[in-house]
Formats: structure tokens, C-alpha cells, sequence
């Protein structure tokens, strides 16, 4: 691997890493490391938030919301958002390469990433401007009635590891277009772009205190955010367990507002008329993408009898063929976040075989060059039982279960079979079975003939224990704003 670093990534890495609180970039009285999965290797120090850090940025970003940003105009809103998206586009090489080394995704998909977040910011400093109510006829005469969207206040927004820079603009976008003022917390396994997306908010010269950015773990620094009485609300993607926490948290603490993208355990459903060609290009990505370190991914794939073999087949051929490696090597694959999250997911191979799962290919660490880092190997199962473990829990991992089904019914039954209701897909050339299976799956977002479509108009966000709230598009205004409804009496 021969990759060299931007000057400017190394510069970075070189440095004292600080949080941004009330515009001023602070240490902790505690750090914690951050490594590079690709080898275990330490990457930098970052400071670790208190309460007591916390409760300084809620401060300046309450004294702030009231005496600047709520009031800001939404065209001075929006030309600092289309601001920050130009820095961005211009350092946009050393955000791919700090989450390349952070998170260990491969650097094509890094920069798929970091794209991503530039085109979603630019989307909502568009919504800055159109954000509106509406008047309602009513039948009190002499009376007018309308509506309004104002900002909630101040937000927590707690972003997960494995799409570090591009979920926390989903949340960070629209916020700001909203004219809130924000505590953003990235994962702490992958802290840098956040910190360095901090600089950029500072060069485009937004207010100080608008964005405060705390790095920590769950406790003390998430619970802090969750628990705070001044905190309006708190929008979190991570676990469905860690969300059931939030919810507890909100409601004990002042019922702040709470939107949550959580797990999720993808059917990905292939019928026997499907086009072979087209199936065979997506299903291993829509598989084994990010390392199986995904929400959406469909780690539950029903193939029709019919056609059962021929895609176990392809798809094990195809797994094997998957490069894995460093991320600045660019594979198709890259490591494991963590050696707890590596390890996680060998359990759930174990108990794959265990419970009688057959192994068709992976199952393993990935060894020689890769033995210092956290790689598995893409790992596929085949099973005629919806009810194992690695069917019905969320692994986070390159592992799918794979097995057969006979008729649409049939399909429908163990699609739904499940607490998550995130997403789901169907392969076929037959419309009306597509439609079918469309209004009949629990899902929020649902694929056909393709897998993994995002677009920062489209509403995502999940049924049952997969959240509450709809992330990106209109929705997320929704998200974003409390609406007031507002009578005029004594007109006549």
C-alpha cells in the first residue's frame, strides 16, 4: 500500500485534537484514543465531554438560538450552509482520507460518503428559504386562521460509526436550515471528520455557538445530551436497544422531542422471474457493502425455489472474488470498526453453525497481512429456519442468511417475521407481484429491481422497532420545526 496522505490530513492527525464549545476549541480533562481498524493502531487522542462540558455547550448554544441564529434570516441561513458545502467540496480529499483511517471503509466509498454529505447540505441550504405554513379556512366568522414552523431551540443530534460524515449532515443539514442550534456527537470510534468539519463551520464564519461539537462515549457524553432539561430535542441512529434508552431518557428528563433511525434486518427477496443478470449485480453489495456495517443491508435474502441454487451459487462465487484490505488500498472491503465489534460478529458465525445453519463460504478472521486489523471474510449461510439467531438479530457484520421460498405468501409471512422494519427489497419483472409484496412488507423504505437508492429528497426511516421519524426530504423539516397555530379575531 502506497497511498500518501494529503499534507493537510497529516497536519491534522499532528494535532492536539479539541472539542468546539461556544465557538472555542476546548480540551478535556479526560481523552480517550481512537484507532485505525485496518492495523489496531492508535490514530490520535481525543478529549472525552462531561456533563459539566455538555451543560457549557447547551449554554452557549441556548444564549445564542435567542439572541442570533432564531431570528437569522433564512437567506443569510442558507448562503452559510451553501458556504460550508464549498469548504467541504474543497477539502474534500482530506475528509475521505480522515474517514478512510477512522472508520477503515475503503477510500471509493469514503468519497462516495463524503459526497454524499456535500450534495445533502447543499439540499437543505435550498430549504432554508421555503420553510412555511399555511392559512386554514375556519368557521368562526371574522376570524383568520394560519400556521406557522418555528425552530425547536437547541438539539442533540448522536451520530453512529459506520456512515460517520454523511448520517451526521443528514441531521445537521436540516437542523440548521431550521434555525436551530445543535450538539453534535459522533461516534466515538470515528470522531476526526466530525472535528475537522468543525473547522470548516468556523472558516464559513457561522455564529459562535450555533454548532458545539463533544466527542465521548455513551456515558457520560450521550447520557448528558439525552438527560439535559435545556436540551428541545435529541435525534439518534445507532441500535434499537441503545434508542429504547433515549426514549427513557427523554421521557425522565423534560419529554424533549426524539426521532430515532435504529436497526434493522433487511428482507431481500429474489423471485424466480427476476432479470439473473441484474440480481447477480446488486445482491452482493446489497450483502456484504461496508462490511455488512449497514442498516439496510439485506442480511435475510429469500430466493425462489426455482432459482435457489443458482443465486447461492453465484453469490458465494461472487463473495469470494470480493477484495478486503486497508482502506487507503481502496478494496471492495474493508475492516471490521472495532476487535469488540469483530468479535460480535464471530459469535453470530458460531452460532450460525451452532443452530444448524449450513456455512457456505467466510466464517473466519481474515489472516497474513490482515491479521493486525479487524477483517472477516464475507460469510453466507444457507437455512430453511426463520427463527436462528443470525435470521432474526441484527450482526452488523458480512453475514447473510440465505434461504428458499415457495410463493409470494409464503415470502410476505417470513419477510414480516421480524421486530425491525427499516427496509426491504424485491427482484422481479412481474409489476403487479412487486406491488404486491410493496404494500404488504413493513418497511419505511422498500427497493425494487435494486438495493441501497438514497437521495437527500427522499424520506428514510423505518417502521416498528426500526425508529420513529423520517430522515431526509420534506420529513425531516418536520423534524426540525414545532409548528404554531395562530387566530386573528375582530376582523369584521
Amino acid at each position: 500500500m502506497n497511498y500518501t496522505l494529503q499534507p493537510k490530513t497529516q497536519q491534522f492527525l499532528e494535532q492536539t485534537q479539541k472539542m468546539l464549545i461556544g465557538g472555542e476549541w476546548c480540551e478535556g480533562k479526560e481523552t480517550f484514543k481512537t484507532l485505525n481498524p485496518a492495523n489496531g493502531e492508535v490514530l490520535v487522542d481525543i478529549p472525552l465531554a462531561s456533563k459539566s462540558d455538555v451543560d457549557d455547550a447547551v449554554i452557549a448554544a441556548r444564549k445564542v438560538f435567542h439572541e442570533v441564529w432564531a431570528n437569522f434570516p433564512p437567506a443569510q441561513r442558507s448562503a452559510l450552509l451553501w458556504k460550508l458545502s464549498d469548504l467541504m467540496e474543497r477539502d474534500k480529499q482530506i475528509l475521505v482520507e480522515l474517514e478512510t483511517l477512522d472508520n477503515g471503509k475503503p477510500l471509493g466509498k469514503a468519497e462516495y460518503d463524503v459526497t454524499g454529505a456535500i450534495n445533502h447540505l447543499r439540499y437543505y441550504a435550498g430549504w432554508a428559504t421555503k420553510i412555511e405554513g399555511s392559512t386554514i379556512p375556519v368557521n368562526f366568522p371574522n376570524t383568520f386562521a394560519y400556521t406557522k414552523r418555528e425552530p425547536l431551540g437547541v438539539v442533540g443530534l448522536i451520530v453512529p460509526w459506520n456512515f460517520p460524515l454523511m448520517i451526521a449532515m443528514w441531521k445537521l443539514a436540516p437542523a440548521l436550515a431550521c434555525g436551530n442550534t445543535v450538539l453534535l456527537k459522533p461516534a466515538e470510534q470515528t470522531p476526526l471528520t466530525a472535528l475537522y468539519l468543525g473547522k470548516l463551520i468556523q472558516e464559513a464564519d457561522f455564529p459562535a455557538g450555533v454548532v458545539n461539537i463533544l466527542t465521548g462515549p455513551g456515558s457520560p457524553t450521550g447520557e448528558a445530551i439525552t438527560m439535559h432539561t435545556d436540551i428541545d430535542k435529541v435525534s439518534f441512529t445507532g441500535s434499537t436497544a441503545v434508542g429504547r434508552k433515549i426514549m427513557e431518557a427523554a421521557a425522565k428528563s423534560n419529554l424533549k422531542k426524539v426521532s430515532l433511525e435504529l436497526g434493522g434486518k433487511s428482507p431481500n427477496v429474489v423471485f424466480a422471474d427476476a432479470d439473473m443478470e441484474n440480481v447477480m449485480a446488486g445482491v452482493h453489495w446489497s450483502s456484504f457493502y461496508n462490511t455488512g456495517q449497514e442498516c439496510t443491508l439485506g442480511s435475510r435474502l429469500y430466493v425462489q425455489q426455482p432459482i435457489y441454487e443458482q443465486v447461492v451459487e453465484n453469490l458465494s462465487k461472487s463473495a469470494e472474488q470480493l477484495s478486503i484490505g486497508a482502506g487507503l488500498s481502496n478494496p471492495d472491503l474493508g475492516p471490521m470498526i472495532s476487535e469488540a465489534q469483530m468479535n460480535r460478529v464471530m459469535e453470530y458465525m458460531r452460532l450460525g453453525k451452532e443452530e444448524g445453519a449450513e456455512l457456505i463460504t467466510g466464517g473466519k478472521r481474515c489472516e497474513g497481512d490482515l491479521a493486525n486489523g479487524y477483517f472477516l471474510s464475507p460469510t453466507i449461510f444457507t437455512h430453511q429456519n426463520n427463527n436462528l439467531r443470525i435470521v432474526k438479530e441484527e450482526i452488523f457484520g458480512p453475514v447473510v442468511a440465505v434461504s428458499s421460498f415457495k410463493s409470494i405468501e409464503d415470502v410476505i409471512e417470513k419477510a414480516n417475521d421480524t421486530e425491525y422494519g427499516l427496509a426491504a427489497a424485491v427482484w422481479t419483472k412481474d409489476i403487479q407481484k412487486a406491488f404486491k409484496y410493496v404494500n404488504a412488507v413493513q418497511a419505511g423504505t422498500v427497493w425494487v429491481n435494486g438495493y441501497d437508492y438514497f437521495d437527500a429528497a427522499v424520506p428514510f426511516g423505518g417502521y416498528k422497532a426500526s425508529g420513529m421519524g423520517k430522515e431526509m426530504g420534506k420529513s425531516a423539516i418536520e423534524l426540525y420545526t414545532q409548528e404554531k397555530s395562530v387566530w386573528i379575531g375582530g376582523l369584521g
